[in-house]
């Protein structure tokens, strides 16, 4: 027994020496880059079978091919990513989310590469670079991560790695030369990929799908380790490695028999998937999100003619047997189901393709059961809802590398614990439904029921849950503070793709006529999502388009041509629109400054400036501040950059307020000194409904510490009177913004650190959407639009999410008091300069009606007049009963406005 022990302890620090290799190669990139590379196991992948080809096919000296291998093949292919793909998308200003796409289309590519040179066979005859002693390579190990730390800690080039690290633009600025701590990050992290290869080779299946999978599963131990602890990383592997070779003495009986061995034989899964969903993600919360899509036109009737067309050729032109063609449809909505949850949704979704795996089984399962083929796909599509429903409720609070991590450990464990077990694959037949056995009546049953998913998510791109939707995809915190219930609708976004996924994977295996696990491999999953990132996340075309591309391509003479193609082309995003906005007209661009609008102004536009600009903020009907009735206007706004448009202030008038909610205070010299007047509509437009007095918002004793013992409040009460302007002044770093973020909801404080309440009831624990529902709206220091939503929808989305729904005066009371109202109100609000999207999140905030309204640095970005403006709105707002707290470094601003001012110094109000 003992000498059992020994032997699989052995076996052991054998698999956790390579997997605490892939840990430090991962975290040395991500610490010097800040990208997670998924393509660290391709690359083991390809340095593996060069070594191979060097030594058993050319002859070479195990020594020479070795180093060739690994100090000049592995490093280059680092250095070659690092000034080919990974730099100029940091020149580009891409986020962790695009740089992340760019790393699963390099893993693509590769993995297209190496089938198209090697070919997709195992090989069995790697060989073995430091011999069979697992002690030799635990000491390798040991001593890289050493001389790691060593190298980190106590040489100019660590303290540069740590400067980058910490803050890369201010190290930059400090003269370190950041790419070249890049290239050096990518190289070494390509150097430990290469070792990591050779010494897994001899071990594992050496093909072009199997080891990237097998390196994908130990990403664990740098999750575990925070992407930045080596020490926490070497010591995770050796642990899981021993324990799973310890584990495969167990052979339990039983009907959990063969689960509990698949789960001892695949511990290193078990470690991703509990890493990716329990402990603290990786990255952080509206930063590393997918971008959204550029806003285009709707697809031309005639192109989907032409698409229509060509799917319907096959049942005209192509002989009896249609065994490519029926996979075409059936692909297509599984592709389907990512357009729903990242093209729409925004969310990186890496496990769709155990979802399609699951859709197939389950319709097997009942089938073998004796179910009538088509109520079995029927059964399994609810029933994989349900799993996706599971599946994702731990993961939606996850954002981003977080949320990629997640779903690809949920897609990875399916596959190895269910999929590809014999315990619930054994025995299954799959056949086609009666009356569909042949290929011309399944493939056009397969079209219908194509249709009909295409029609589903078209009606869910429109309307109220479509412009949620695209909230959610295009700035997660600005939904919420929109009222967007986010978790929800993440939930609805991964359940309906998770159906969509298995209706299309319970297709595909009755084309097929089989139940084959390997068509749902996590691999092809990250193909999938890659083909639709390329072609256009939220186009309708894109599934179409691309499963007859991977169809077509898979089946050529040359396997991995598809694989090498779309890894091509993903490596390229950030340069490279989605393909099929070729196919589509570009929207019409806007209006050019200096040129008048081509429809000419409208009564509905206000005044427009010579320049063709909108008018500023138009004023209100109320004097507001009347004895300051323009606090800004003899000087340039201190933070406010020119026009984005580049054309001077406007000077003209402001365009007069239609309608408001108040007939003004205007003799009173302070903006609420007075009662407000009852409103006088202008004719053929409503009038605002009555609003109730305000609740009180009070913050008692509050105290906010962040992790690593940094306290931003120390026992701060405040209270927001009704009617009143509260302005909180103070310097950088006093804690306004974290006050104001805890009173807004996305900020909680612990438990006995301070209470929170609206109108005496306790909403500490609320979150964001929750309060915006309750009537606490706020805005954004840097602007939380939804640029791929036109102004309209963007302010008809605050009417919808808000405290009051269903008033259908509401959007056009808001467009009208800002001077959104005319054509600027059908534009893309990514076309719009910086003043005018200012105008558009205060607009979308009080479509809802709030009572209180929480606005950050709101006159940033907004010149002179625009801040005039803007300050007579608010003084008519706060006449008209609004509570309004503004965070704002303006002095003139906040001494023409408010009725109280704090000043907030170290976390604390001063007296």
């Amino acid at each position: 027994m003992a000498s059992l022990t020994y032997e699989l302890t052995l076996a052991g620090l054998a698999v956790g020496s390579a997997a605490a290799l892939t840990g430090i190669g991962l975290i040395v990139t991500y610490r010097a880059t800040g990208v997670l590379n998924l393509a660290h196991g391709a690359v083991a992948m390809i340095c593996a079978y060069v070594l191979r080809q060097l030594v058993v096919v050319w002859g070479w000296p195990l020594p020479l091919g070795a180093l060739v291998t690994l100090l000049v093949v592995a490093p280059g292919l680092g250095l070659i990513l690092d000034r080919g793909v990974f730099r100029p998308l940091a020149l580009l200003g891409s986020n962790p989310a695009q740089t992340l796409v760019a790393s699963i289309g390099v893993f693509v590519l590769l993995v297209g590469g190496a089938a198209l040179l090697w070919g997709g066979g195992a090989r069995d005859d790697a060989p073995v670079l430091l011999g069979d002693d697992p002690w030799t390579q635990l000491a390798a190990v040991v001593a890289l991560a050493c001389l790691v730390a060593a190298v980190t800690r106590w040489t100019r080039f660590g303290r540069e790695l740590r400067a980058v690290v910490d803050n890369r633009p201010l190290a930059v600025l400090s003269g370190v030369d950041a790419d070249r701590v890049a290239a050096a990050g990518w190289a070494f992290g390509s150097f430990t990929a290469g070792l990591t290869g050779v010494l897994l080779a001899p071990y594992v299946r050496l093909d072009p799908y199997g080891m990237p999978l097998l390196v994908i599963e130990v990403i664990a131990v740098a999750v575990i380790a925070r992407m930045r602890s080596l020490p926490v990383a070497v010591a995770a592997a050796i642990a899981i490695g021993v324990a799973q070779a310890q584990l495969t003495r167990l052979h339990p009986e039983g009907w959990a028999g063969p689960l509990v061995q698949a789960l001892g034989a695949n511990l290193f899964v078990v470690a991703l998937l509990v890493a990716a969903l329990v402990l603290p993600g990786v990255g952080g919360k509206g930063r590393d999100a997918l971008p959204p899509p550029p806003r285009a036109s709707r697809v031309p009737t005639p192109v989907w003619l032409v698409t229509g067309i060509l799917l319907l050729l096959p049942l005209g032109f192509a002989g009896s047997d249609l065994h490519t063609a029926v996979q075409v449809p059936a692909l297509a909505v599984i592709l389907l189901s990512l357009v729903v949850v990242a093209g729409r949704g925004g969310q990186i979704a890496l496990g769709q393709a155990a979802y399609a795996g699951l859709g197939a089984l389950l319709t097997a399962l009942l089938a073998t059961a004796g179910v009538p083929t088509l109520l079995a796909l029927g059964l399994a599509v609810p029933m994989v809802a349900v799993v996706g429903l599971v599946t994702a409720w731990p993961a939606i609070r996850r954002h981003g590398l977080a949320l990629a991590l997640a779903t690809l450990a949920t897609g990875v464990a399916v596959s190895r614990f269910v999929l590809t077990q014999p315990y619930a694959t054994a025995g299954l037949s799959l056949g086609r439904p009666a009356g569909f056995t042949d290929d011309r009546a399944y493939y056009a049953l397969e079209l219908l029921l194509l249709a009909g998913c295409l029609a589903l998510v078209a009606a869910l791109r429109r309307g109220r849950t479509g412009r949620a939707l695209a909230a959610l995809r295009d700035h997660e915190p600005g939904a919420e503070a929109s009222g967007v219930p986010v978790p929800g609708l993440k939930l609805l976004a991964f359940v309906l793709g998770a159906a969509l996924a298995a209706l299309g994977g319970g297709l595909l295996g009755m084309g097929l006529r089989a139940f084959d696990p390997e068509a749902y491999d996590p691999i092809r999953g990250l193909l999938w999502f890659a083909a639709v990132l390329v072609l256009g996340a939220d186009s309708l075309l894109t599934p179409l388009a691309a499963a007859a591309l991977l169809i077509t391509l898979d089946a050529g003479p040359q396997a991995g041509t598809a694989a090498a193609l779309i890894g091509l082309l993903a490596t390229q995003t950030g340069h490279l629109p989605p393909l099929t906005t070729w196919l589509t007209p570009s929207p019409k661009p806007p209006t050019p400054p200096g040129e008048p609008h081509p429809h000419g102004p409208t009564a509905a536009d206000g005044p427009q400036h010579p320049t063709g600009r909108p008018a500023p903020l138009p004023p209100t009907r109320t004097g507001g501040a009347a004895r300051n009735p323009n606090p800004t206007a003899s000087r340039t706004h201190p933070h406010g950059p020119p026009p984005a448009d580049g054309a001077p202030p406007p000077t003209g008038k402001p365009a007069p307020l239609s309608t408001t909610r108040t007939g003004g205070a205007s003799g009173n010299p302070r903006p609420t000194g007075g009662r407000a007047h009852p409103h006088r509509p202008a004719p053929g437009h409503a009038p605002a409904p009555p609003t109730p007095p305000a609740p009180e918002l009070r913050a008692d004793d509050l105290t906010l510490t962040y992790p690593g013992g940094i306290t931003a409040l120390s026992h701060v009460t405040i209270t927001l009177a009704p009617a009143r302007i509260t302005a909180l002044v103070g310097p950088n770093g006093a804690g306004k913004s974290t006050l104001f973020d805890c009173l807004a909801g996305t900020l909680h404080p612990r438990r006995h650190q301070g209470l929170i309440t609206l109108g005496g009831t306790d909403i500490t624990s609320r979150p964001a959407h929750a309060r915006t529902r309750l009537g606490i709206a706020r805005t954004f220091q840097r602007l939380a639009v939804f640029p791929s939503l036109s102004v309209e929808e963007n302010v008809r989305l605050g009417a919808e999410q808000g405290r009051v729904r269903g008033d259908p005066a509401a959007v056009e009371r808001s467009l009208r008091l800002f001077g959104l109202a005319g054509p600027v109100r059908h534009r893309a609000a990514a076309d719009l300069p910086t003043g005018t999207l200012r105008r558009v999140e205060l607009a979308r905030a009080l479509a809802g009606r709030p009572h209180t309204l929480l606005l950050d640095e709101p006159a940033a970005g907004l010149d002179a007049d625009e801040t005039a403006a803007l300050a007579r709105i608010l003084a008519a707002l706060a006449a008209d009963g609004l509570t309004v707290l503004v965070v704002e470094h303006d002095p003139d601003l906040v001494a023409g406005i408010a009725h109280t001012v704090h000043t907030m110094e170290g976390g604390r109000i001063l007296p």
